[in-house]
């Protein structure tokens, strides 16, 4: 069976992988940002902080996925909390250290300006800090998601969802009828959703970033 022929009559089922591969990456990636994010701004006033915040988050990106899955399937069992633990963990590094980044550099006398004008602490960085941060955060958020659309494959080893069990099954499989399409079909719509993600992202930046704050 040609590839275009496998792809069409197999059709249904890759669709759904796809959305599931797409779904859970950008859900894990806002987890990772949302946790990144608290412990960027937990941190960012302190060198020593900001240095161990980012020690760490670099130290997981140095434990290999298969290594690591094998770690939380004992744990949390097979299925979507590992896949989705991995990928979290997998995530932070890029947001950690791009909101360390973003809010390390805004400039000193707007925040002065801010609590001049009887802004509290919270509503400075709530409503100046964090918006000027934003193009950073953004940008870490770009990078993970990236980075997690290729790690999620990996996430088949632990029974995960998405396109992940196309590559693991068209590998196991090598030298019988399809395998190569089937590890094919995986790959290829891995890349085809992280450039369409890579796409929604560019978007995203025109319509949340202020033009003022892009130049």
């Amino acid at each position: 069976m040609s590839f275009p022929d496998y792809v069409v009559d197999r059709w249904d089922r890759l669709s759904l992988e796809a959305l599931l591969h797409v779904s859970g990456v950008v859900q894990c990636t806002i987890i990772a940002a949302i946790v990144g994010v608290l412990i960027g701004v937990t941190v960012y006033r302190s060198s020593a902080g900001s240095a161990i915040a980012t020690a760490l988050a670099s130290t997981i990106l140095t434990v290999p996925s298969f290594a690591l899955l094998a770690l939380l399937i004992p744990v949390l069992g097979l299925g979507v909390a590992p896949s989705v633990t991995a990928l979290v963990l997998y995530g932070l590094l890029p947001i950690v250290r791009n909101t360390i980044v973003g809010l390390g550099g805004v400039d000193p006398s707007i925040t002065d300006a801010a609590r001049g004008i009887g802004m509290s602490r919270l509503g400075v960085l709530t409503r100046v800090e964090l918006r000027l941060a934003w193009p950073a955060i953004l940008a870490g958020m770009r990078v993970s998601t990236q980075m997690l659309m290729g790690i999620a494959v990996i996430a088949a080893y632990a029974k995960g969802f998405g396109l992940g069990s196309e590559v693991f099954s068209g590998l196991t499989r090598a030298g019988s009828a399809n395998s190569l399409n089937q590890a094919l079909a995986g790959t290829l719509g891995v890349v085809i959703l992280a450039l369409v993600l890579d796409g929604v992202y560019v978007l995203l930046a025109r319509l949340t970033v202020s033009r003022g704050v892009r130049d």
